[in-house]
């Protein structure tokens, strides 16, 4: 892997001869977990500007370039989280001759206040090609992280690492993107507060501040210069005071308390509503007729062979779904095709693999063989050794993996021998039902896809899922060691260094990382845990240590990141008392009397459960706490005697703990998915949260 310094540059075909595609991870860690940004990317025509507004992709306009760059979301890493991007270099339309990338921050978040700033750039096969730190981030809120483009008919790389003090605002504006300013925006704008419309003024004056050259980079002389060739990425400087925002300000994706920017695109996209028209059955014992049935399915085998039919179906028919499944993997934007129950020669007897992927672009040929698993059945090493030799020898791209687990970082699922003396390398992928189920969410309740079609289709496809005969529920099942840890707890003879702590480890993070997807594709925001290790931790060591946690301590925790709430939902699975807990920490106002802060949150709370704990958090410790049964009618009963000040308040529901390491009703994973859920919905969704982000009303469209 080639390690970058600022201003350098690289062609990447010298690095693989897998480029034609390419994924860019932007990745970040923060000391408190709680640091995020919003990745951006731009496509610039010679003279170093967009064609359209249509050419600014970002968390609201995903998919650029006739499907060639795709933002593919957030993925955890053992000591942060990458934003990922996938560019299919040689479906890049000809007029575009550079690509930047940049991520910003909100809410008043600075660069400089994130740690481990890096860029990594991997072919197809998912080898790492080239990393770049940058370093020395500042006080800026958006920050150009590198460049792709053409030289000679070939794709270079250059690590940029410069940073805009004026925000994506100012970003966007100097590569040419109209701001919207129309009357849906306003609409938008209007819902704020007076409290936050203020802020919206400041915000709006530091994104129209003057900027200054930084100084021309490092490079070669033949290269394309940003103070010639593109807008002068300026250096880090105070805002001046400006005048209030217009009426029709729309909020961008870099500041979190200013209405959203939208570019225009061509063409509206249709999402469906989340409750359905009502229905014309004459009792409850009529069913509708669904385009995939369930009755039929008897045994594992069938319901592996119709789940592998009517995903591949779907990616074909839906090309947003398609494409946002397979550009992780490597796979170019173009004409896909898929196949079930192919034979293929291996050895005596042929192999069938569960499907096939292929997809086509400019006359080349991208495929990935498929193999599933429906519920708790594993995958068979085997099996997937098998396919990935065939796929060796028949020079395909890719194997793909798709059942119940979750993986994780550092931890393959199946363990495949890699002949080294195979010129042709193939990538082994994985994906789970979980992560199906959230894509086809996200695309027919927030996003938006082409038409009502195929909306509809995902919505079909999304119901067989959620079938509980499908057997494509996800992570649902804690592992053999999850009985005998729990009754060891119980003993006290647990001991560290034990093997089996380290797999109940593993299976929690597999649900968490579940939990994650199920209230993000809900939500449609961005939901991730956090990670707390320190920097270059290995996953392995780093389970390891929570495992002798849990021997010592007898408990599970993990917390959560959701974007567009006020703290870090934490969920701490005590395996002693047998009980769970999910809770939040919300600062206090920084305005107003102690008694005013403490009845404001009580009003917010009014419709949260009255077992809901409150516990004030003062500097050095905790306050009095109390029910909000109690609080309720004596909100001053919340209030530090000695007159402390109040730094915020912890809020906690408490739920019995399932025993089971099934999904059944009794069943571990079926309490936390419950009391995640009850503790958002009856909590979390009723705190303010000012100033941060909402989704967009309604998907950008054609004005």
């Amino acid at each position: 892997m080639q390690k970058m310094i600022k201003g350098a540059n690289i062609g990447l075909a010298s690095l693989s001869e897998n480029v034609g595609s390419v994924v860019m991870s932007l990745g970040w860690s923060s000391p408190t977990g709680e640091g995020d940004a919003d990745v951006s990317v731009l496509l610039l025509d010679g003279d170093g500007k967009v064609r359209g507004d249509a050419d600014f992709c970002f968390y609201n306009n995903p998919v650029v370039g006739n499907g060639s760059v795709q933002l593919l979301g957030k993925t955890p890493t053992s000591d942060g989280d990458e934003d990922r991007i996938s560019f299919d270099l040689d479906a890049v339309p000809a007029e575009v001759e550079q690509i930047v990338v940049a991520a910003s921050r909100y809410g008043g978040a600075r660069f400089g206040d994130l740690d481990d700033l890096r860029l990594t750039l991997a072919d197809s096969s998912g080898d790492s090609l080239v990393q770049f730190s940058v370093e020395d981030a500042g006080a800026v809120s958006a920050c150009v992280f590198g460049e792709l483009y053409r030289r000679d008919g070939a794709w270079k790389f250059r690590a940029v690492g410069q940073g805009y003090a004026t925000g994506l605002a100012g970003l966007a504006t100097d590569f040419g993107v109209d701001i919207d300013d129309d009357a849906d925006a306003a609409a938008d704008a209007d819902v704020e507060s007076e409290a936050d419309a203020a802020a919206d003024a400041n915000v709006e004056a530091e994104a129209e501040s003057g900027k200054e050259p930084d100084g021309p980079r490092g490079g070669s002389a033949d290269e394309p210069d940003w103070q010639a060739g593109s807008p002068t990425v300026p250096a880090p400087r105070a805002p001046e005071p400006a005048p209030a925002a217009p009426a029709g300000t729309v909020r961008t994706p870099s500041e979190e308390t200013k209405p959203r920017a939208r570019p225009r695109t061509a063409r509206k996209k249709v999402t469906l509503p989340r409750a359905e028209k009502k229905t014309l059955a004459e009792n409850d014992s009529w069913r509708t007729a669904r385009l995939f049935p369930l009755s039929a399915l008897k045994n594992d085998r069938e319901r592996e062979t119709r789940a592998t039919s009517v995903l591949l179906s779907v990616m074909t028919q839906v090309p947003e779904f398609g494409r946002r499944l397979t550009a992780g993997f490597g796979a170019p934007a173009g004409r896909m095709e898929t196949f079930t129950e192919v034979s293929l020669p291996h050895g005596d007897s042929p192999r069938r693999p569960d499907g096939v992927i292929r997809v086509e672009r400019a006359g080349k040929l991208w495929t990935a063989l498929v193999e599933t698993k429906t519920n708790g059945n594993a995958l068979k090493p085997d099996q997937v050794q098998a396919y990935t030799d065939i796929a060796a020898r028949r020079g395909y791209e890719a194997v793909i993996t798709l059942s119940n687990d979750v993986a994780l970082d550092g931890t393959p699922l199946v363990d495949v021998r890699i002949d080294g003396r195979r010129k042709h390398k193939v990538a082994l992928w994985h994906l789970s039902w979980a992560e199906v189920a959230h894509q086809a969410q996200m695309l027919i309740r927030h996003e938006g896809v082409g038409n009502a079609s195929h909306a509809w289709l995902l919505r079909e496809l999304l119901h067989y899922l959620q079938h509980e005969h499908s057997g494509c529920h996800g992570f649902q099942n804690m592992g053999a060691a999850w009985v005998p840890v729990r009754k060891a707890i119980d003993d006290e003879t647990l001991s560290q260094g034990d093997p089996r702590a380290t797999e109940v480890i593993e299976s929690w993070e597999r649900l968490v990382r579940q939990v994650c997807l199920g209230l993000g594709g809900e939500l449609g925001h961005k939901v991730l845990p956090v990670q707390r290790a320190k920097r270059g931790t290995d996953p392995r060591a780093r389970r390891a240590a929570l495992a002798d946690q849990l021997c010592s301590q007898g408990r599970l925790h993990s917390e959560l990141r959701i974007e567009g709430t006020p703290g870090i939902l934490a969920i701490t699975a005590d395996l002693r008392t047998r009980k769970l807990r999910t809770s939040i920490e919300v600062p206090a106002a920084e305005r107003g009397y102690p008694l005013s802060r403490a009845k404001r949150l009580i009003r917010q709370l009014a419709a949260a459960p009255a077992d809901l704990h409150i516990e004030t958090l003062v500097e050095g410790g905790t306050g009095p706490r109390g029910t909000l049964e109690r609080l309720r009618p004596e909100p001053a009963d919340i209030l530090p005697k000695d007159g402390a000040e109040i730094s915020g308040f912890r809020l906690s529901l408490f739920k019995g703990m399932g025993n089971g390491r099934g999904n059944a009703e009794t069943g571990f994973i079926r309490s936390v998915d419950e009391a995640v859920d009850r503790f958002h919905t009856h909590v979390i969704a009723h705190l303010e949260t000012r100033g941060t982000r909402r989704p967009a009303a309604e998907p950008a469209e054609a004005r």
